[in-house]
């Protein structure tokens, strides 16, 4: 036999009754019956229970084991009599008695139970990451995770792409995030980075002619955590093609993602038709560049119902130049005390508060009701229920001034009524590529800056560079689900004059430009075929699948909020022996 295992905690069944078997695992629970001692055994792959009462040769060991303790037992099979059988466990019809048991590796006083559903503070989680993957919620992500990873290569591979493998260690390039710096010890003073993409390389596999790459690619980034995103490494699903359009990479990407979602997603409806929205379009029907459509609401601009209206605060505001009033119509959500709630929302996320309409039966039928009602009269509140397409019992919920002053909180609204609403459609998967994004966009101090990828072509190519750069559109593109933003990517601007130009407005000269990306505009220059592609966050997919809103749900061994390791103690600090040898002086932290 084995020296560990003859079956595994899931094999057994009723068919293997009256055999001797051997197997290890964990202590995942115990029970005492009245001097008989049962064990739930769990492994890897299931729990089988196991009995040992005073008879066995090995009861007074068996009495000494504790919750997690790692053990082989041997025993032989025996049927479950029916009214004991488990129908919930594959192993539920059988139980094995403990005849010879080996402690593999005893277990001290657990920080954190493996058995059961308890909470634990995530710095308790993090710190026993090895116990807290051991839970079946954290296994069950986990082989999800890797099911997932094995499909998308097959499904990369039916469509004759091939897996080619980049750098770790790299130059420094502007993605839009903070590089990760390695110092080098052979070059003192010099810089490698960590890729926070393999943008450059797979576009210069496009140049060297490889038609179709894809990779599982590690990628690295020094940003703020958020529940969606990790403070320092990701994976992402990483494609690129040549001679292709737009519309290529969506029938290619489309078909790929889709099957995932229906093998993966629990049996919930995955949306078909995935539709092209505007960048422009999706801030103004859905307050976000990643809109949830789930939820049917779509905003709405009523500005010329207020012009000149009874409601001096909208009417004065619209006087200013690129003002509007945006409605967020909410059917069924026509009380007073819900309106109060949404304002008092409103001003929770700091704006002074949300005006609201909302319709009700009155003494002659349906009236409007609400401040905003009686200021600017039934002929205008008439117009924008026909125009919002509402009746009595809903309501309208109205934001102003300049877009980018409220979109953001007009879009959160936008969600908070889809689900208190329960408007929402929840067993769903939702798709839109969201396309037309801006290329440029004002930077802190007025300036201009890439707005997007720096790397892509702009639509109208060097002609639609001579003009406003705000009103340039980039081939550049991302694929929303449920809220949640899953690919991005762009056709690539491939003409090295092109680049020059598009890096010039943005504050980079040709110069900076060689330095930087050297390797890529020399490529350029040998002839370059049109090429683009896009990444699809591996870590964000599974979060969706797993049905969890936190992404440190579905990693391994993620940092924690302050991008800490707090099981292997990183970041930490250096010896003086090793700055000596990268010629680095470490400055002690402001005060």
């Amino acid at each position: 036999m084995h020296a560990f295992r003859s079956h595994t905690c899931a094999a057994l069944n009723a068919s293997h009754v009256g055999e001797t078997v051997r197997l290890s695992g964990w202590v995942h629970r115990i029970r005492d019956h009245g001097g008989v001692l049962f064990i739930d055994l769990r492994d890897h792959y299931g729990i089988t229970q196991v009995l040992c009462d005073p008879d066995s040769p090995v009861f007074n060991d068996v009495e000494k084991v504790r919750s997690e303790w790692c053990i082989r037992i041997d025993g032989n099979v025996k049927a479950r009599d029916p009214e004991l059988v488990n129908p919930k466990i594959p192993t539920g019809e059988v139980e094995v008695f403990i005849r010879d048991m080996e402690v593999l590796g005893a277990s001290e006083e657990l920080p954190l139970m493996v058995f059961g559903d308890q909470e634990y503070p995530e710095e308790t989680r993090l710190r026993y990451r090895f116990l807290d993957l051991r839970r079946e919620a954290m296994q069950s992500n986990m082989k999800l995770r890797s099911d997932v990873v094995a499909s998308i290569r097959r499904r990369m591979w039916d469509q004759k792409f091939r897996e080619y493998q980049t750098p770790i260690i790299t130059a420094s390039s502007p993605e839009g995030a903070r590089d990760f710096l390695v110092p080098s010890r052979l070059h003192p003073g010099k810089f490698y980075a960590l890729p926070q993409a393999p943008q450059q390389f797979k576009q210069l596999l496009m140049v060297s002619g490889f038609d179709k790459y894809f990779q599982i690619a590690p990628c690295f980034r020094d940003e703020d955590p958020r529940a969606d995103r990790s403070p320092t490494d990701f994976y992402q699903l990483d494609l690129e093609m040549s001679f292709v359009t737009q519309d290529d990479v969506f029938e290619t990407v489309q078909p790929v993602i889709e099957g995932i979602f229906e093998e993966f997603g629990g049996g919930h409806k995955v949306d078909k038709l995935w539709p092209k929205i505007k960048y422009a379009d999706s801030m103004k029907w859905y307050g976000t560049d990643k809109p949830d459509l789930r939820n049917p609401i779509k905003m709405q601009d009523v500005s010329d119902h207020f012009r000149g209206s009874g409601f001096a605060i909208f009417a004065k505001l619209l006087e200013q130049e690129g003002t509007e009033i945006r409605a967020i119509p909410a059917q069924s959500g026509g009380s007073r005390k819900f309106c109060d709630r949404m304002n008092a929302f409103a001003q929770k996320e700091g704006l002074p508060g949300m005006g609201y309409i909302f319709w009700r039966e009155g003494e002659d039928g349906m009236e409007a009701a609400g401040p905003l009602a009686k200021n600017i009269g039934p002929e205008r509140t008439e117009a924008i229920r026909l125009q919002l397409g509402l009746g009595k019992g809903d309501a309208a919920f109205f934001l102003g001034g300049k877009p980018e002053s409220f979109e953001r909180v007009a879009g959160l609204a936008r969600n908070v009524i889809g689900d208190e609403l329960n408007l929402s459609e929840k067993n769903r998967f939702a798709f839109a590529w969201i396309v037309d994004f801006p290329m440029y966009e004002k930077d802190d101090e007025g300036g201009i800056d890439f707005s997007h990828n720096p790397f892509s072509m702009p639509q109208g190519g060097m002609d639609a560079l001579k003009g406003d750069p705000l009103q340039v559109l980039g081939y550049q593109y991302d694929l929303a689900c449920n809220g949640y933003e899953l690919v991005s990517g762009a056709i690539r601007n491939h003409k090295p004059e092109i680049m020059f130009k598009a890096f010039e407005i943005a504050g980079y000269g040709e110069d900076e430009v060689r330095k930087r990306f050297g390797g890529m505009v020399n490529a350029f220059r040998y002839g370059a075929p049109p090429h683009g592609g896009c990444a699809l966050g591996i870590d964000r997919v599974v979060m969706l699948l797993a049905d969890e809103a936190n992404i440190r749900e579905v990693m391994l061994f993620p940092m924690n909020q302050r991008a800490e390791d707090l099981m292997m103690g990183a970041p930490s600090e250096p010896t003086n022996e090793q700055l000596r040898e990268l010629r680095l002086r470490v400055l002690p932290p402001e005060a």
